[in-house]
């Protein structure tokens, strides 16, 4: 494999890992099992029958857990633990023997591109269950589950533009995590409120409202 292609699967392996671990494992397993791929060999365990039958039934509880409100950001919040330190093994693993200085800096990124990945995916669903109707959670896990399947289709066949990708995926998750961050503290100081534990939080403007504001305060300037 080229520089490329070994950057892509690293990161790509990493990144799909914060999403949906199990499904990660199983596809690259089949895919170096059946010759699609040829895998680095610090990752030819993925192929042996024992890893994919385990990969392939925990992708099966996750696959239903995932679907039901309240249980899937139960499940997330358990795999804080067990998709991120697999990410970095993951990226360090598909850069093959290059070296400690190598590996070690290929699971640093990883793991944190994982971290990434599996925050925004985490914070994404907890925004989701605020809504009582299953659906729109149903649409989020499979599109998912499509996206790991898709973007480690793309990393391993078309390894520049999954690249690219990536890096787009990157900026939006930099601009889309502090407001993530800013919703859900204000769901929790809501739950809190109704708990008795806090203060109501403010409520949230939109942006007719902050312009109204803003007219507000230039209009009491003037005069």
């Amino acid at each position: 494999m080229d520089t490329v292609s070994i950057i892509a699967l690293s990161m790509g392996a990493a990144w799909a890992s914060g999403i949906n671990l199990y499904a990660t494992m199983f596809m690259l397993g089949y895919m170096g099992m059946t010759g699609n791929i040829t895998l680095p060999a610090e990752l030819e365990v993925l192929t042996n029958p024992m890893v994919m039958t385990a990969a392939g039934f925990m992708y099966c509880v996750e696959f239903f857990a995932d679907k039901i409100p309240g249980v899937d950001s139960a499940w997330d919040s358990i795999h804080t633990f067990i998709r991120i330190p697999a990410g970095a093994m993951l990226a360090s693993s598909a850069v093959g023997d290059v070296g400690p200085a190598m590996e070690l800096t290929s699971a640093l990124l990883g793991g944190t591109l994982a971290a990434g990945s599996h925050t925004t995916k985490a914070g994404t669903r907890l925004l989701i269950n605020t809504s009582p109707e299953p659906f729109t959670n149903w649409t989020a896990s499979i599109g998912e589950d499509l996206l790991v399947i898709g973007g480690l289709w793309a990393a391993l066949y078309h390894p520049v533009f999954f690249i690219i990708g990536l890096i787009a995926f990157i900026l939006l998750m930099i601009w889309l995590l502090p407001r993530l961050w800013r919703l859900l503290k204000h769901i929790f100081r809501r739950v809190g409120s109704w708990l008795g534990l806090c203060e109501p939080p403010p409520p949230l403007m939109d942006n007719a409202n902050i312009q109204a504001e803003l007219d507000n305060s230039d209009t009491g300037i003037k005069t």
